[in-house]
């Protein structure tokens, strides 16, 4: 029995919020013996990272498979263990470059002197994980925060346990305490996560709950990056073939069953194109997913709470009109299992949860249009989304697009691989997030851009100072009036 009682008051004090802001303490005040790690020191952390996901893809590739109740080795290979390689990789050919100090012109005013902006770690970036990819969204930002030379705690998201027991030890083995430190437990551990006063903290999820996170940040004006989501539009231009068009989303919706804060969330195509884009989408999903049921490939919903939600959305539509056509090729029953089958819904309108919730699954509203300019409109009158999908071979009409509408990112052609480019920031705007990060943006974000101000032995201000009519002032006041007034460049 006491051993019982033991259990439990240390996992109840793991919870604590006063726990919570020990660890942080420790962390900050290791970040004080060591507040600028060398270039090398940040290359061996990231080669420790790397190593031990190596070490445990196949873990992670199960653990993942639990909590989800089934996804393939291949999704999570592709979508969370490669990325996070590359992103490895990409850092740590470009930490030195990153860390030298930048030049910047000196003012006339300012003469003789040097100016230049340093990138100074922040500290310690708090990291709160979503379900969805809780491996790539937990140690995504984690690369980026060690390679700008900081301390991390990572909370894990209590939806995906398995895999959050699974992180915490995997960075165990490589990291001490204070350095990065993952967190588990309930939604009560997230809320007090968010309330400690880190130098940065990143959320993933969504937008309702992005607000929560905001103002729990303000409270100790704690900068904040939020990738949240929205619904992200997806255009097929009336010249751009159906079928390969339909092939393409397939490929993008289908991944991890729709439940991607990227993932297409409605689609406009052509009116008198839509049943057959419907009909090649079908198609394309039957021949990606032949079977469902028992088919490894095709990912399940990670809970009874999101399949409830999910169904709920179906069956709304249903009541208020819409045409639902539900892809089973093999006519299967999913009773007893968290398997959904691709659905696609027609004839929505504004009244349905669908057009008005981000859908986060296997759901796909497929919206008729005339004229491309009532396209733009609809877009625009609506929330930023986190991404925007557009089908069009002509470069012209895809740039006149993308500079009269708003989203975190975009693909052309495609679907979701703009998450993948290290070479490129990842994040949102307004309402689907604010920050970046990912490579070069993703360093910039967890440092502090510091600018330095060098002055020599000669000191030009006693000859400028008051009284203001002496006569370098005035001559320097000359100057700079003939420099704005009449000197064109």
């Amino acid at each position: 029995m006491g051993t019982i009682m033991n259990a439990i008051e240390q996992i109840t004090t793991e919870h604590s919020y006063q726990y919570l802001a020990d660890q942080l303490g420790a962390q900050k005040a290791a970040y004080r013996r060591q507040p600028m790690p060398t270039a090398s020191q940040r290359v061996d952390d990231l080669n420790r990272l790397k190593a031990t996901i190596i070490k445990h893809s196949d873990d992670i590739v199960s653990a993942i498979s639990m909590d989800f109740s089934n996804r393939a080795e291949s999704e999570t290979l592709l979508a969370e263990v490669f990325p996070l390689l590359d992103a490895i990789e990409y850092s740590k050919a470009r930490i030195k470059r990153w860390m030298k100090p930048s030049k910047r012109k000196t003012p006339l005013t300012l003469l003789p002197a040097k100016i230049e902006v340093q990138y100074q770690p922040l500290g310690v970036i708090g990291i709160v994980v979503p379900w969805n990819f809780p491996v790539f969204l937990g140690l995504s930002p984690l690369v980026s925060a060690l390679a700008a030379g900081n301390r991390a705690m990572i909370k894990m998201s209590e939806f995906a346990p398995r895999t959050a027991e699974l992180v915490k030890q995997m960075l165990a083995t490589c990291f001490k305490q204070d350095q990065v430190a993952v967190f588990t437990g309930e939604v009560d551990v997230s809320t007090e996560f968010t309330k400690l006063p880190f130098d940065h903290l990143v959320f993933t999820g969504a937008t309702q709950v992005g607000k929560i996170v905001m103002r729990a940040a303000a409270e100790n004006l704690t900068p904040v990056t939020l990738e949240l989501g929205g619904k992200s539009p997806t255009i097929i231009h009336d010249s751009f073939p159906i079928e390969e068009a339909a092939e393409r989303i397939a490929f993008g919706k289908g991944m991890n069953a729709g439940q991607i804060c990227v993932s297409p969330d409605y689609i406009f195509v052509p009116r008198y194109k839509v049943n057959l884009f419907a009909h090649s989408f079908v198609n394309a999903i039957s021949k990606a997913y032949p079977s469902l049921r028992t088919n490894d490939d095709y990912t399940a919903i990670i809970s009874d709470r999101q399949l409830a939600r999910l169904k709920s959305y179906i069956e709304d539509a249903r009541e208020k009109g819409a045409e639902i056509i539900t892809i089973n090729p093999n006519d299967e029953s999913f009773d007893g299992t968290r398997k959904m089958p691709m659905t696609l819904i027609l004839n929505t309108d504004e009244t349905m949860l669908v057009e008005q919730e981000e859908i986060f699954g296997p759901i796909l509203p497929i919206k008729a249009y005339d004229d491309i300019e009532d396209v733009v409109n609809y877009v625009n009158d609506r929330p930023r989304p986190l991404a925007l999908y557009y089908f069009d071979w002509d470069k012209q009409r895809a740039k006149d697009l993308l500079t009269r509408t708003h989203s975190g990112g975009v693909c052309i052609n495609n679907t979701l691989s703009h998450v993948m480019a290290d070479d490129a920031p990842f994040g949102g705007i307004g309402p689907s997030g604010m920050g970046h990060y990912h490579g070069k943006e993703g360093f910039v974000n967890f440092s502090k851009a510091k600018t330095v101000v060098r002055k020599g032995h000669f000191d030009t201000i006693k000859y400028i100072a008051p009284p203001w009519n002496n006569p370098i002032h005035k001559l320097l006041t000359s100057m700079l009036w003939l420099k704005f007034k009449y000197l064109k460049r």
